[in-house]
């Protein structure tokens, strides 16, 4: 039976007919998008955050990374090589330490290159005024006088033992806008501690 369509006499599709051409039509669609595929959008570089970061730290761990290339790296291939030659794999104890130390070790490198490409490096001598990233301040427990001395760095170089603290730890963001008189309250695990800054340092 003819159809009337915007002012045309048409005739109706027979189902059969249009379901073949619904098929052809989605297997053209598939195959376009196998030749083509839509591609998975990756974050620019240049719009990941920078890392804050001392030169002193940056070269501790460029140095690190160089180690792990030039020494680690060649000595845990030249294990799992010598560690095959032993026969069976499956109870190769040697084998598989080698091979943990690898695995350990390329997640190392591919961390520290992450670090060193977002690195803004930032020299401390060259800043001056209230508290923030790379100064080196003092302060004093006002409960029991005890004093410490901290560098405020980036988190990739930070290292409470050598008195390296992370700019993003509660004692830092509390410290960071401060000067020497200021006293600052930090929550910690035993409760409210407060401090005052004793001095302040650019080095």
């Amino acid at each position: 039976m003819a159809m009337l369509q915007s002012g045309k006499v048409t005739s109706p599709v027979r189902p059969d007919i249009r379901a073949r051409c619904d098929h052809l039509t989605l297997t053209a669609l598939l195959e376009l998008r196998a030749f083509n595929p839509i591609p998975t959008i990756q974050p620019c570089r240049e719009d990941m955050e920078k890392i804050p970061m001392t030169r002193a730290g940056y070269t501790a761990l460029d140095k690190e990374l160089k180690t792990l290339k030039t020494v680690d790296r060649p000595a845990i291939i030249k294990a799992i090589a010598e560690a095959r030659e032993h026969g069976d794999l499956s109870e190769n104890a040697e084998y598989h330490s080698a091979r943990e130390k690898q695995s350990f070790v390329e997640g190392r490198i591919k961390e520290l290159e992450s670090f060193i490409s977002l690195a803004n490096v930032i020299d401390p001598s060259t800043l001056s005024g209230p508290i923030k990233f790379g100064a080196t301040v003092t302060i004093v427990d006002e409960d029991t006088d005890e004093e410490k001395t901290y560098q405020i760095v980036g988190e990739p170089e930070a290292d409470l033992e050598k008195g390296l603290l992370n700019i993003k730890s509660p004692i830092a963001r509390a410290l960071i806008g401060k000067e020497e008189g200021d006293s600052i309250e930090v929550r910690t695990p035993g409760g409210e501690k407060s401090y005052e800054v004793l001095s302040i340092k650019y080095v």
